[in-house]
C-alpha cells in the first residue's frame, strides 16, 4: 500500500505540474488477495497489487479526464498533459459550476487489521471447511473468499485534501447437485465477523431441500424473497431511478412525484455511508463527505442523491455520491438500507395458501426505467408455499415486475436484515412477503 503521506504527496505533485483552470487528482491504491475454488477444490490463489492515478482538468468549462496506473515522475506529467489536451478539446459543459470545495470530512471506522492481514492458509482452512462439508452430502462447492485493503486520495486545487483507508472482506458460495443449487453471501469490514462455516452450511442446505424441483405454472403469486433476492432487486431499483441525473433528465419513476406516496406505509428506505452496521466510507469520489439521504419515509418520495455536476444543476450541495470522472451514470447510491420490520420466518409464511419462496435472483435486467420494471430469473432454491409452510421445491420463474408495484404490496419485513456485497460499498436488507408478484414464464430447470 501506498500510504497516506505518498498518496497526498501525488495529489500535490499533479496539482503543481497542471496548467488548468482547476484540477482534481483521484488516486485509488488497492491489494487484493483470493482463494477462488470449485468442484470442492482451490484451484486458485491470487494476490493482486494495484494503483491508478485518474487527473480531471477543468479549462474555461472544458473538462477533461485522463488516467494512468504509473506513478513515476514521467508517467505523473504525462497524465496530467493527457488530462489538460483533452480539456482543451473537449465541448464546454454549460452546466458545470466547478470542482467542490472542501468540507470537514466525517470520522468513521473503515478499517480492519484482522482483514489485511487474513493469510492464504487461513482463507484455505475455511474453504477446506465448506468443500469437506458439501462433499459429505454428495453436492459440489464452488465460490470465491476474498480480503482486500483499499486506499482512496482525493485533491482538488479547490482545497480538498482527502484520504481514506478500507478493507473489505467478502465470500460467495454456490453449491450444487445434479438438479439443484445453493447459495450464501457474507461481506463486512472485518472477515472474523464473517461465519464461513456458517455460510457454507447455508448453501449445503438450500441445494438438499431444492433437489428434484416440481413445475409450477408462471401467474401472480405471494412471494417471500429472501435478502439475497431483495438487495438484487433494490440495487437495480436505485439504479435506475434514485440518482439526480435520471431525474433532471426525466427517466427516473421519481419524476413528479417527490412529496407523493409512492410505496407502502411500511417501507423505509435510505442511503448512508458512515453507518458502521454497512460497508462504511466518509466520503466519495470527488472527496465531498457523504451524507445519510431518505429516498423513501413510509412509502413517501422524498429524495434522490447527487454529485457536485448534478448539484451544481440546481443551486444544492453535493450529497457525497460522485463516482471518477468522467462518469456517465451521474450519482449514484452505494449504501443502500431497508428498514427491517419484525416477523419470523414463520411470522412470513403464516396464512399464504399457495405462494412461492424466493432465495436469490440473477440475469436481472431493466425493461421500463420509469416504471421501475425489471426483468429476471429466481435461483439457487426456490419454493412452493402451501398453507403456510415451505413444501416443494420448484423449477426456476422468469419474473417481470414493477418494483414500486411490488413494495406497494409488502404485507411483512424480517426482523433480520443482512449486509450484501457492493465493490465500493453495500447494501444491508431483510426478507420480505409480497402479495402481488408476476412471474411471466418458467424453465425446464
Amino acid at each position: 500500500m501506498l500510504g497516506k503521506e505518498r498518496i497526498l504527496e501525488l495529489g500535490a505533485q499533479i496539482l503543481g505540474i497542471s496548467t488548468a483552470d482547476e484540477t482534481e487528482a483521484l488516486v485509488i491504491s488497492d491489494e487484493t488477495a483470493l482463494t477462488r475454488f470449485a468442484n470442492s477444490a482451490i484451484h486458485q490463489n491470487v494476490f493482486e497489487v494495484g494503483v491508478e492515478v485518474r487527473v480531471r482538468a477543468v479549462l474555461g468549462g472544458r473538462i477533461g479526464v485522463a488516467t494512468t496506473n504509473s506513478i513515476d515522475e514521467r508517467s505523473v506529467r504525462d497524465v496530467v498533459d493527457r488530462a489538460v489536451t483533452c480539456a482543451r478539446l473537449a465541448p464546454a459543459t454549460p452546466d458545470f459550476h466547478g470542482l467542490p470545495e472542501p468540507q470537514p470530512i466525517p470520522q468513521v471506522e473503515t478499517f480492519s487489521q484482522t482483514t489485511a492481514s487474513y493469510t492464504p492458509e487461513r482463507r484455505a482452512a475455511d474453504v477446506k471447511g465448506i468443500c469437506e462439508a458439501a462433499l459429505a452430502e454428495d453436492l459440489n462447492a464452488s465460490g470465491a473468499w476474498s480480503n482486500s485493503e483499499i486506499e482512496v486520495g482525493v485533491t482538488n486545487s479547490r482545497g480538498i485534501s482527502a484520504y481514506n483507508l478500507r478493507s473489505h472482506a467478502s465470500l460467495k458460495t454456490v453449491v450444487m447437485a445434479a438438479n439443484s443449487s445453493g447459495y450464501a453471501e457474507r461481506t463486512a469490514v472485518d472477515a472474523s465477523q464473517i461465519d464461513v462455516a456458517g455460510a457454507g452450511q447455508e448453501a449445503i442446505d438450500k441445494a438438499l431441500r431444492s433437489r428434484n424441483p416440481v413445475p409450477v405454472e408462471p401467474g401472480d403469486y405471494t412471494v417471500v424473497l429472501e435478502p439475497y433476492a431483495v438487495g438484487t432487486m433494490l440495487d437495480y431499483f436505485a439504479s435506475v431511478g434514485l440518482g439526480a441525473l435520471a431525474l433532471q433528465e426525466g427517466r427516473s419513476f421519481m419524476n413528479g412525484h417527490l412529496g407523493d406516496r409512492l410505496l407502502g406505509t411500511n417501507i423505509t428506505m435510505w442511503d448512508d455511508g458512515l453507518d458502521p452496521r454497512g460497508m462504511p466510507v466518509p466520503f466519495d469520489f470527488e472527496g465531498v463527505p457523504k451524507q445519510r439521504v431518505m429516498f423513501f419515509d413510509r412509502g413517501a418520495a422524498i429524495g434522490v442523491v447527487y454529485d457536485s455536476f448534478t448539484a451544481g444543476r440546481e443551486g444544492k450541495r453535493s450529497t457525497g455520491h460522485g463516482l471518477p470522472a468522467p462518469n456517465t451514470w451521474g450519482p449514484v447510491p452505494l449504501n443502500i438500507f431497508l428498514a427491517e420490520g419484525d416477523a419470523s420466518k414463520e411470522d412470513l409464511l403464516r396464512d399464504i395458501e399457495r405462494g412461492l419462496w424466493v432465495s436469490r435472483f440473477h440475469y436481472v435486467n431493466v425493461v421500463h426505467p420509469t416504471q421501475a420494471i425489471l426483468t429476471g430469473m429466481t435461483r439457487d432454491g426456490t419454493f412452493l408455499i402451501e398453507h403456510g409452510q415451505l413444501t416443494r421445491p420448484v423449477r426456476n420463474l422468469r419474473f417481470t415486475q414493477s418494483v414500486l408495484d411490488a413494495l406497494s404490496h409488502v404485507e411483512a419485513i424480517g426482523r433480520d436484515a443482512i449486509m450484501l456485497q457492493d465493490e465500493w460499498g453495500g447494501t444491508r436488507v431483510p426478507a420480505l412477503r409480497i402479495g402481488r408478484f408476476t412471474f411471466s414464464s418458467a424453465t425446464d430447470f
